[in-house]
């Protein structure tokens, strides 16, 4: 008999699909392609409910959609209504399992961007592709979440499976005060031994990335006053340089000295003249004023977002420094905001959570996925628990166009992602505390 050795290409070619996973595993993945359909179809629904931050009656019908997917499959769901912070509340949802498991906090959110008056309403199927309001961010991620729990269920590993869910009402325009707004997050931050986030995955150069960090989102505000005087004496002893040279002057040297790794300063609204003025919600500015007058009053609004609170201390202490040294003739005051999002530094915990999702991924023949730039994200509600709990970012859908009205959704990146939370969930819940 002729005899020989197959080429190690061959052989790695030869071994089945998934052949490392475990028999509830491959159900769980089973049960994913079985339901492709039906996840799209929920997803449709949710797209199709307007839930506006500012739209409390919409945020409280997705709600509803999401709490009938739960309670099915054995959560205890509630609604913690919060009107009291101007938005409409969260979903909270637990699933008590083995004792002495791991606690799972699962991270979303029910809210988008885009509010009742926004043209951008309903859900467009392209193919793989579908285009709709939140589709991803974050819908497409609760969609995920729920398509993983049900494959958990129909694999038996759920009943075991010690899970919070805490899905937002109120990420995209969180409410006001912000203690209270993010009171019930932090709490099951504080009770949970793992935090998963299914905000949507991040992509490189067409491959998946794992996100481990995410950087602060603040705002800051400064206000510059000065004597008004004729234009003629500008500059002169006893009129001085005029606000709006000194708003300039603080925003430019913000820009040139304040650069670190990591770190960002944005000047987004910006006025001066005789009068400036902000609007109640800080986000328009009205000013008036003469070439002939030296500028009276100048205003700028901007934000500060930095990988550790070491990185903003230490930057807002720069930025006082700089307004401090006054041009002739001004004064300058320099506030923060008080609703900062805190930063997710990328610990050890969280590179080990990675590395946890990246061995499902050589379990199901999937590229390892690297750790995603910080820079390369935004802030994010896993932040107000990451000084408590290791956590992982990007186990939602895979999207373009976030925040615009071209916002779209890679539909196969559902199924990818559900059956890689699946099976994360899946072993992490199986181990002890």
């Amino acid at each position: 008999m002729l005899r020989f050795l197959m080429p190690a290409a061959l052989l790695a070619a030869a071994v089945p699909a998934h052949a490392a996973l475990t028999a509830p595993e491959r159900r769980m993945v089973q049960t994913v392609d079985a339901e492709r359909e039906r996840h799209i179809a929920l997803l449709q629904k949710l797209v199709d409910q307007n839930s506006g931050s500012h739209n409390l009656a919409g945020v409280e019908a997705v709600g509803r959609m999401v709490r009938a997917e739960l309670e099915p499959l054995g959560f205890q769901v509630r609604w913690i209504p919060l009107r009291e912070t101007g938005r409409a509340g969260h979903l909270v949802a637990t699933h008590p399992g083995r004792r002495g498991g791991k606690r799972l906090l699962l991270i979303g959110h029910l809210d988008t961007v885009f509010e009742p008056d926004s043209p951008f309403q309903k859900f467009v199927r392209e193919g793989d592709r579908a285009r709709g309001p939140g589709i991803e961010d974050d819908k497409g991620g609760d969609v995920v979440m729920i398509a993983a729990l049900r494959a958990m269920q129909a694999a038996g590993t759920l009943k075991a499976a010690n899970i919070e869910i805490v899905l937002t009402g109120d990420e995209e325009d969180t409410g006001k005060p912000v203690a209270l707004a993010r009171r019930d997050l932090i709490a099951a931050g504080k009770r949970a031994d793992v935090a998963l986030d299914f905000e949507g995955l991040a992509q490189e150069n067409g491959q998946d990335m794992g996100s481990v960090a995410r950087r602060s989102a603040g705002g800051w505000t400064l206000t510059v006053s000065a004597r008004p005087a004729h234009s003629s004496g500008v500059f002169a002893p006893g009129v001085g340089s005029g606000a709006i040279y000194e708003l300039a002057r603080i925003v430019d040297t913000f820009r040139r000295e304040l650069r670190e790794d990591k770190l960002t300063y944005n000047v987004g609204l910006v006025g001066g003249g005789q009068t400036a003025a902000l609007d109640e919600g800080q986000i328009r500015l009205a000013a008036s004023g003469k070439t002939n007058i030296t500028g009276a009053t100048a205003v700028a609004r901007g934000d500060l977002r930095a990988i550790s609170q070491d990185q903003i201390d230490r930057t807002r202490a720069k930025m006082q420094a700089i307004v401090a040294q006054n041009l002739p003739g001004t004064r300058a005051v320099l506030s923060f905001d008080d609703d900062t999002y805190p930063p997710m530094p990328p610990t050890a915990g969280n590179l080990a959570l990675l590395d946890r999702l990246n061995r499902v991924n050589g379990d199901m023949g999937l590229p390892a996925m690297g750790a995603l730039d910080p820079l390369k994200r935004g802030a994010g509600d896993i932040s107000w628990v990451a000084k408590d709990v290791d956590g992982l970012v990007g186990l939602g859908a895979a999207s373009t166009g976030a925040h615009t009205d071209q916002e779209t959704i890679d539909l196969p990146s559902i199924s990818r992602q559900a059956k890689r939370a699946a099976i994360l969930m899946s072993r992490l819940a199986a181990e002890r505390r």
